[in-house]
């Protein structure tokens, strides 16, 4: 069993190493979710997330014969990188296995610091059967993504700099997948504060860990394609499981929208790019999924790396759910100037023109009439209510597109 001792060594063996991530105070967060607010952004780690610490720990507590063997791992994408980067900075040979789908940048971060990357698997799971059929094949070193007391130890290390930015904290929230995270944040945080609650978060689609709270003792879920692809984890892990059922207060899930509203209002209110995993602590605050009104809260940022394509998606769907970006389907008489005239008519309400369509071909419209599609951007709902309101007034027969 991993203990704080474990924690506090990790601390003195990474510490040259492993950044000492900001803890930053957020008045905006604050008062939109009624607690005092900071956020733990080991999303600034060099690999962009907090596994750079347990990966790292990790390697160094291994044998000679260990390291000149070269080490293996499976990973959605930043345990391989922190593994690829502690790797390269030892000098040793990697190979990271990640699930087909993972995010294009994480597989070309890892290959970045030098690693082998292979495709296998359509989830976590299946890349895992995968890599540990290459470690027996090749006899490669395994380095487990969680379940691992020294990657658990390593990744406690977050708790102890929360205890020492913040001395009088209350609450911790943490992303959870296989738990190595909050495992060790819980374990070293009540050793040295037992006052101190720790919650963690789950992706409603992949809650693995609450399954087995709710069990009593570790299940596999079905699990399904999310947001948070870093804590995508089916099965908690073997050390992973107690330490959670010992120290955790409690797990919280969040679903598809609620992430994904997260992701943005850390982008828009913070200027900060978290993925699906590390939002997933502001997801359940914001949407009261926790009991810890008025509290001193830190929600631990686990990382960054998100696709860039997926970041543009939920930054549209945003800006849609917020009444900033809304498409119309407006009918007119297929005449010269009568596209003017209504984009005039757009102009007068203060709208800005994204895209502007014409629908003939396939349009119900009558001959002589034309379908024009606009999507606009606007300053709420209350500003689209106003344009539809001058549009109906012009005479114009509209409708919204979503």
């Amino acid at each position: 069993m991993v203990t704080v001792d474990d924690v506090l060594a990790a601390r003195e063996r990474i510490r040259a190493s492993v950044h000492r991530s900001p803890l930053e105070y957020t008045e905006a967060l604050s008062q939109l979710t009624g607690n005092k607010v900071w956020l733990k952004l080991e999303n600034l780690q060099r690999t962009g997330s907090f596994k750079d610490r347990g990966s790292l720990n990790k390697l160094l507590l291994l044998s000679d014969a260990e390291k000149a063997a070269g080490v293996i791992c499976a990973s959605a994408g930043n345990h391989g990188q922190g593994v690829a980067s502690g790797a390269q900075r030892l000098g040793l040979a990697a190979t990271i296995v990640m699930p087909i789908g993972a995010p294009l940048m994480k597989a070309a971060a890892c290959r970045s610091f030098g690693a082998e990357v292979v495709l296998a698997g359509t989830n976590f799971d299946e890349a895992c059967g995968e890599a540990r059929r290459i470690a027996a094949e090749r006899g490669l070193t395994w380095i487990h993504a969680f379940d691992d007391p020294a990657v658990i130890a390593g990744q406690g290390t977050v708790g102890l700099e929360i205890l020492e930015q913040l001395p009088d904290v209350e609450a911790i929230v943490v992303p959870v997948g296989g738990g190595g995270l909050i495992g060790g944040i819980a374990l070293a945080v009540k050793s040295i504060k037992p006052k101190v609650r720790v919650y963690g978060v789950e992706a409603e689609r992949v809650a693995s860990m609450e399954a087995a709270l709710a069990a009593g003792k570790i299940v596999e879920v079905r699990g399904g394609r999310t947001l948070a692809d870093g804590i995508a984890v089916r099965r908690a892990g073997e050390h992973t499981f107690p330490l959670v059922r010992e120290w955790v207060d409690g797990i919280a899930t969040v679903d598809e929208e609620e992430i994904a509203s997260a992701i943005l209002t850390l982008m828009e209110r913070e200027k900060t790019v978290a993925e699906g995993a590390g939002a997933t602590p502001l997801a359940a605050l914001v949407n009261r999924k926790l009991a810890l009104s008025g509290r001193r809260v830190v929600l631990v940022i686990s990382g960054g790396n998100i696709d860039v394509n997926i970041l543009s998606r939920i930054i549209e769907r945003g800006l849609v759910k917020d009444g900033r970006l809304v498409r119309l389907m407006v009918r007119i008489v297929d005449i010269p100037g009568a596209l003017a005239r209504l984009t005039a008519e757009v102009a007068e309400t203060r709208a800005n023109i994204v895209e502007i369509h014409h629908q003939r071909a396939f349009s119900t419209a009558e001959l002589g009439e034309t379908d024009v599609e606009l999507t606009l951007e606007a300053r709420g709902p209350e500003h689209i209510r106003e344009l539809l309101d001058r549009l109906t007034r012009a005479g114009y027969q509209i409708a919204p597109r979503g």
